[in-house]
C-alpha cells in the first residue's frame, strides 16, 4: 500500500496566535500533516489580548488542557465579566457580565418580565438579577454550583498572552511541530498559480509549505505584503486608532473582571492578573497626542508602572479576504477589533475552528475559500456593530470625540436593532454571531436605553406575582454569591502562581 503524501502546513509568526494554531493543528490534522512555525526572537508581539470570554474553555479543553496548570503558568485570575465605567456619563458604571440575566418563564426571557416590573416600580437596576455580576462585585469566584437549583457561573480568564503562548509552543512541540527561528527575508511563489511556494529567511534557509498561516501581525506579510488583499477600514464607525500599554504593580485583592473606564479621547482597560495588572489607553489620535495619553495611563495606575508605556498603531478592520489561494490570515494578519470586549483571542480562536472544519488536503476548492471568507466577514461584521453600540450610545456631553461618536452614521443593522429594543424590548441573535441576547440587552440597558413596551405575554402575571418573582431572584441570586469564596483566595486554594523572580526578590 502506498504510504499518504506529506502535506505540510507553514506557519509565520508566533505569539498567542501562531502558536494557539500550532498547538490545535498538532492536536488534530491526521499524521500525514507537517506543521511548522517561523518566528524571530528579535520580533516582539502586541500582548493587548490578556482578557478573554468563555469560549476560551472550549479551546484549551479540546487540547486536553489542565486548568488548574494553565493558570498557574499564564499567572491567570478568573473573569467573570467586563465593567463599564464612564460610558454612559462620568460616574456611572455597569457590567457586561456573563451569564444569564433572572430566570426565563413560560416562553419569554427574563427581560420582557422586567421591562413591565420596570415601568410599575417593581424591579430594580438590571444587575441585581446577574448572578456572575453580584459575584464579581463582591470580589466573589465559584466554579460549579454552590447550592441545587441555582445556575453554574460562565467565567473567562485573564492571563499573561505570552506566558500562554510559551506554554502552548510547549505542548506543540511535544506534539510535533518544529519551529524555525529567523526573520522573512523573501517569499516564493509558485510560477503557475500563484500560490506560495516557501519563504526564506535572513539566515538564508528556506522553509517550504502546501499551505501558509499568516500569523505576522498588523504587516500581513503574506497575506498583505505578498497576496495584496486589500483592507477594510472600519475607523469612520470606530475612531480609536492607537494605544498605550503599560503593566503595574499589582494591589490588595484582584478583581474577578475586566474594567473599561471612559476617558476624554477614548477608554483604559484595567486587567488584573496574579502578578501584575495589565493597562492600557485605547484613544484617538486626532484627540490627544501620544505624550498626553502616556501620562493620562500613568496616572491612572493602581500600583507603580512596571515598564515605559508601549505604543501601539492599528486601523480597526479587516482584510478584505482572510484566505487566498493557500494562504488563511489569523489574528493581527486577519483584522483588528479593539479589545473593548475582549475579542481578539477569540477571533483567533474561532477562525482556527473554521479552517479545521474546512481543513484542506491539496489544491483548495473556490468555493471553500468564498464559504470560509463569507463566515469570517459575518463573524467581523457582527462584533463590529457591538463595539459601535458602546461609542454611539454614550452619555458623555462636551467631549468632541463622544459628542461625534453619538451623531456618527451608524450601520443599518445596528439602527434597526437598537429601535427594535427601544420600542418593543426585542432582541434576536442571527445565526451564529457572538454575542448573545443578554450581552446586548445588558450594554443598551446600561448606557441608558431602557425599552418603552414589552412582549404582550408578560401581561399574563399579575402585578403581585410579578414583583415576587424579582424580589425572589434578587435574594436568590445575592444569597448564592456570598456562599462563595473570595476571588483571591479561590486562587489561593486552587491554583496560586509562584511570584516571577523579579517580584519576588
Amino acid at each position: 500500500m502506498q504510504a499518504e503524501q506529506t502535506f505540510t502546513i507553514t506557519i509565520v509568526g508566533g505569539g498567542t496566535a501562531g502558536w494557539m494554531t500550532a498547538a490545535a493543528l498538532a492536536r488534530f490534522v491526521p499524521q500525514n500533516y507537517q506543521i511548522n512555525l517561523v518566528e524571530s526572537d528579535d520580533i516582539g508581539t502586541v500582548g493587548v489580548g490578556e482578557a478573554t470570554i468563555p469560549q476560551i474553555h472550549l479551546f484549551n479543553g479540546a487540547l486536553g488542557i489542565d486548568e488548574w496548570d494553565f493558570v498557574r503558568k499564564t499567572q491567570a485570575t478568573f473573569k467573570l465579566g467586563i465593567e463599564f465605567a464612564g460610558w454612559k456619563e462620568p460616574g456611572h458604571s455597569y457590567m457586561h457580565a456573563f451569564g444569564n440575566i433572572g430566570q426565563a418563564a413560560g416562553l419569554l426571557p427574563f427581560h420582557q418580565y422586567w421591562a413591565r416590573a420596570r415601568k410599575l416600580g417593581l424591579a430594580g437596576d438590571l444587575q441585581r438579577y446577574s448572578l456572575n455580576e453580584l459575584a464579581a462585585r463582591s470580589m466573589r469566584m465559584h466554579r460549579g454550583r454552590c447550592s441545587p437549583n441555582m445556575p453554574e457561573m460562565p467565567y473567562a480568564y485573564h492571563f499573561d498572552a505570552g506566558l500562554y503562548a510559551a506554554f502552548l509552543r510547549q505542548y506543540a512541540e511535544t506534539q510535533g511541530v518544529v519551529r524555525h527561528e529567523g526573520r522573512v527575508a523573501s517569499v516564493e511563489r509558485n510560477g503557475e498559480n500563484g500560490d506560495i511556494a516557501a519563504v526564506t529567511l535572513t539566515n538564508a534557509r528556506k522553509v517550504e509549505g502546501d499551505f501558509f498561516i499568516d500569523c505576522s501581525g498588523f504587516r500581513g506579510l503574506l497575506i498583505e505584503q505578498e497576496l495584496g488583499v486589500g483592507y477594510e477600514d472600519w475607523t469612520h464607525w470606530l475612531p480609536c486608532d492607537r494605544a498605550m500599554a503599560v503593566p503595574c504593580a499589582p494591589g490588595g485583592d484582584f478583581a474577578p473582571y475586566t474594567r473599561s473606564t471612559a476617558r476624554r479621547a477614548g477608554w483604559q482597560w484595567r486587567i488584573p492578573l496574579q502578578h501584575r495588572i495589565g493597562n492600557g489607553y485605547v484613544y484617538s489620535s486626532a484627540h490627544i497626542s501620544d505624550d498626553e495619553a502616556a501620562s493620562v495611563l500613568l496616572a491612572n495606575l493602581d500600583g507603580a508602572a512596571l515598564a515605559e508605556p508601549k505604543p501601539l498603531r492599528f486601523t480597526t478592520g479587516k482584510r478584505r479576504q482572510m484566505w487566498k489561494g493557500n494562504c488563511l490570515a489569523l489574528g493581527l494578519s486577519g483584522g483588528f477589533m479593539e479589545p473593548l470586549e475582549s475579542t481578539s483571542i477569540h477571533l483567533i480562536q474561532s477562525g482556527i475552528s473554521r479552517f479545521l472544519a474546512m481543513l484542506p488536503s491539496g489544491r483548495v476548492k473556490p468555493a471553500v475559500i468564498a464559504e470560509f471568507n463569507r463566515q469570517a466577514d459575518f463573524e467581523y461584521e457582527k462584533i463590529r456593530d457591538f463595539l459601535i453600540l458602546h461609542y454611539y450610545v454614550n452619555g458623555r456631553v462636551g467631549e468632541p470625540l463622544w459628542d461625534g461618536c453619538r451623531s456618527m452614521a451608524i450601520p443599518d443593522s445596528l439602527a434597526a436593532k437598537i429601535e427594535l429594543f427601544r420600542e418593543t424590548a426585542l432582541i434576536f441573535r442571527e445565526h451564529e454571531e457572538l454575542f448573545t441576547d443578554v450581552g446586548w440587552l445588558q450594554v443598551l440597558v446600561g448606557q441608558g436605553i431602557e425599552p418603552d413596551g414589552w412582549n404582550a405575554l408578560a401581561e399574563n402575571i399579575p402585578e403581585a406575582e410579578l414583583g415576587a418573582m424579582m424580589t425572589n431572584i434578587e435574594a436568590a441570586y445575592v444569597g448564592e454569591a456570598r456562599k462563595m469564596a473570595r476571588h483571591s483566595d479561590f486562587v489561593a486554594a486552587n491554583c496560586a502562581a509562584p511570584l516571577p523572580k523579579e517580584l519576588a526578590a
